[in-house]
């Protein structure tokens, strides 16, 4: 008998793509001005740029993102899902993997 998986919801890449749904366009971005960052406007930007609704460079030149800021996002819901990109789990985030040294 196998155990239900663990695996919240929102953890597989494909289950945070659809949670923030099909980016058409540029105009279904988040605007330019945007100074907010919450959960879904980073995965919409990380979103259209794997779908190549826009570039790497033109993402970060829209939204005045280091290329290191952008990839973390990457990096985060890959690993984590939606939750990675909350701000406040950064730092629980940042530090899995590393062990102490005395």
């Amino acid at each position: 008998m196998t155990q239900p998986s663990q695996t919240s919801p929102l953890e597989t890449d494909a289950d945070w793509t659809a949670a923030v749904g099909a980016i058409a366009s540029l105009d279904s971005l988040p605007p330019t001005d945007t100074k907010r960052w919450v959960i879904r406007r980073k995965a919409e930007v990380v979103a259209a740029v794997r779908a190549g609704i826009i570039s790497l460079e033109d993402a970060c030149k829209r939204y005045t993102l280091s290329v290191e800021e952008f990839l973390s996002w990457q990096r985060l819901v890959d690993s984590h899902g939606l939750p990675g990109l909350r701000v406040t789990r950064l730092q629980d985030y940042r530090g899995m993997g590393r062990t102490r040294t005395a």
